[in-house]
Formats: C-alpha cells, sequence, structure tokens
C-alpha cells in the first residue's frame, strides 16, 4: 500500500522557517497550500505541508506567499501534549519532492495581476477551472 499525495497549488503565505537543535540543525519548513476544487465555485483546500532537511532549505529559499508548486507528499499524523497538558492531534503532509508549476516570467506577471489587496483566496478563486478550459 502507498501513502501518496500529490497537489498543485499557490502557496497561501510565506513558510514558516525553523532549525532543530543539535549538532545537526536540520531546517523545519511550515506552508500552506492554496488547492482548487474540481467544479466551478467549488472554492479551495488548505493542506498544512512541512518540509524537512534540504528539501526545507529550497522551500525556505524559493516558496514565498502566491509561488504556484507541485508537491508529491505522504500523509502523516500524530500528537502531543501541550503544556497546559491537554492532547493536541497533528495532521501534516509531509514533502517528498517539490517542483515550481510555472515559469519566472509567469510567477511576475501572475504577481503584477493580481487582485487588490494580494488576498490568494481571491486570486485562486479568480483562476478558470478545469471545466473552462478549451482542452480539459
Amino acid at each position: 500500500m502507498a501513502n501518496v499525495c500529490v497537489f498543485c497549488g499557490r502557496s497561501s503565505a510565506d513558510p514558516k522557517v525553523t532549525y532543530t537543535q543539535g549538532e545537526k540543525a536540520t531546517c523545519v519548513a511550515r506552508f500552506s497550500l492554496a488547492v482548487d476544487r474540481r467544479g466551478k465555485d467549488s472554492g479551495a483546500d488548505f493542506p498544512s505541508m512541512v518540509a524537512f532537511g534540504r528539501t526545507g532549505e529550497f522551500v525556505e529559499k524559493y516558496v514565498k506567499k502566491g509561488t504556484k508548486v507541485v508537491v508529491r507528499s505522504h500523509y502523516q499524523s500524530g500528537s502531543y501534549t501541550n503544556r497546559d497538558g491537554q492532547k493536541v492531534y497533528t495532521h501534516d503532509f509531509v514533502v517528498d519532492d517539490i517542483e515550481f508549476a510555472e515559469s519566472k516570467a509567469a510567477a511576475s506577471q501572475n504577481q503584477q495581476t493580481a487582485p487588490a489587496g494580494n488576498n490568494i483566496n481571491d486570486y485562486v478563486n479568480s483562476m478558470p477551472s478545469m471545466e473552462d478550459l478549451p482542452f480539459a
């Protein structure tokens, strides 16, 4: 059985990056993607992503709010007890591979034509759906 999830979407905010403590500090980059749902006027989902090590460093350096990427990941859930003694459950997609989904020129053009306020939800919702594309 395989645990593979593939997403194509835009980063909904700049990644939050931390480094682990110790001799071999590891980069941990957390971000979410705005991923369109299928169908006209169906909205978007915002899955939580976490990237470790060199992949995390790539995310830190190149992924900013609005960057369109394709992410291959696997789902991971977990739990921990916070400082207040409450059990907290986590649900993340751990990034195995990430690549750009548009050219640098297209990204620059999209940034210039983004709606006022640069709200990622408005921008994502203004994109054509698969049904609107002539070759779909």
